[in-house]
């Protein structure tokens, strides 16, 4: 399935920017954790605790910050500056995920922000392309 290229309408920014950030750090940490747990997600949690996330889809308003424990991932309240930030569009995100565009790619086209631990980042890139989303709800999306 090839995603389109589009943005979301300004209201859904607008709209996104004012509602609780929880539920959809909620779902986020939830996932991350229960791909951690079913193996899916191959993380070395001593990489990434003590490190504090921060995906912001830009059309669609939301900031998620979240950080991990050497067991887990957890919210995060903290108002301190992400170790690591990632920025894009909800196609992007959604072009990542289904591998139809390489991060380093829209990195490079300014699609996608990275901002923080350089080498963090390179870590977390490397770990969810290590992935195998065949395993995942996301083959059914995109083998249909």
């Amino acid at each position: 399935m090839q995603i389109p290229e589009f943005t979301l309408p300004s209201f859904v920014g607008k709209l996104g920017r004012i509602l609780p950030a929880m539920p959809p750090e909620l779902a986020l940490v939830f996932t991350l954790n229960r791909m951690l747990k079913k193996g899916v997600l191959p993380a070395d949690m001593s990489l990434l605790a003590g490190k504090h996330y921060q995906i912001d889809v830009l059309d669609a308003g939301l900031t998620i910050r979240f950080t991990a424990t050497e067991e887990k991932f957890t919210l995060s309240r903290s108002a301190q500056t992400p170790d690591l930030r990632f920025a894009a569009n909800t196609a992007d995100f959604i072009k990542i995920l289904l591998r139809e565009e390489d991060p380093d790619t829209l990195f490079f086209n300014r699609r996608l922000m990275i901002e923080g631990d350089t080498e963090l980042g390179l870590v977390v890139k490397n770990l969810f392309d290590s992935v195998d989303w065949s395993s995942t709800p996301l083959s059914y999306i995109m083998n249909h």
